[in-house]
């Protein structure tokens, strides 16, 4: 079966699940009028996590839509035969926004610091001034206080929510949130950073190149080690594993 714009085609890329669509936006609109549920942006580095991870890859499993964000994902699909464009998370999330604040969709945004948050909400209300913030949240809340932010959050009944709280924290804990219904949940990463203007995405050059990952490491040496994880999928899939 080909895969169309609102009904993607389900493959695999070692093993974990990853869905084949010529538009990851008209795809992720139709999820939402097909009830929502949650959306996952693969890369390589998050496909070898899910792989030693468990919790991660079940997450990943139980995902409606689960979209080709890294260009090892989308080289993978290829040697499969399967040709799409990389979709980068951050856009389509961004994307969904001004579809949101277009159409009246109610919005929750869930993680990074407080002090991002507090730019990242200055910021929407001036780009997107229609749009309908009904829940706020930064990542950094003591564990207690998280049983009654789901609580507070599935009351606001929202159409989109966002969650930056990092790789495989966000994945797992919608999943984990019990009474989960409706609306489109989609967990992005250190986008919120992005849009706040804390932090800078890579060029359009490195981009087009698919180094954006050596961009995200001269930004953040830290994630040196994460970054292991690229030559590791790279021979797994080589060697078709």
């Amino acid at each position: 079966m080909a895969a169309t714009a609102t009904e993607p085609l389900q493959t695999r890329v070692l093993g974990v699940q990853v869905s084949v669509c010529p538009d990851v936006f008209e795809a992720a609109l139709a999820l939402q009028q097909r009830g929502g549920g949650q959306i996952v942006t693969l890369n390589a580095e998050m496909t070898m996590a899910a792989i030693a991870d468990p919790s991660l890859g079940a997450a990943i499993e139980a995902a409606q839509l689960v979209i080709p964000d890294g260009a090892g994902v989308v080289w993978a699909l290829a040697r499969q035969g399967y040709r799409v464009r990389r979709s980068p998370g951050i856009e389509l999330a961004r994307e969904l926004l001004g579809h949101a604040a277009q159409r009246g969709w109610r919005v929750a945004l869930i993680g990074s610091s407080p002090q991002v948050m507090t730019q990242l909400g200055a910021q929407l209300r001036q780009q997107l001034p229609a749009l309908q913030l009904v829940f706020c949240a930064h990542g950094y809340q003591p564990a207690e206080a998280w049983a009654g932010l789901e609580h507070q959050l599935l009351a606001a009944r929202p159409d989109l929510v966002l969650v930056a709280l990092g790789v495989p924290r966000q994945e797992t804990w919608i999943q984990s949130i019990p009474g989960r219904r409706g609306g489109l949940w989609m967990g992005v990463g250190g986008s919120f950073d992005v849009w706040a203007g804390t932090k800078k995405r890579a060029p359009a050059w490195m981009g087009a190149m698919q180094i954006e990952w050596l961009y995200r490491l001269l930004q953040e040496p830290s994630r040196w080690r994460r970054m292991l994880s690229l030559p590791q999928f790279a021979w797994a899939v080589w060697r078709g594993a």
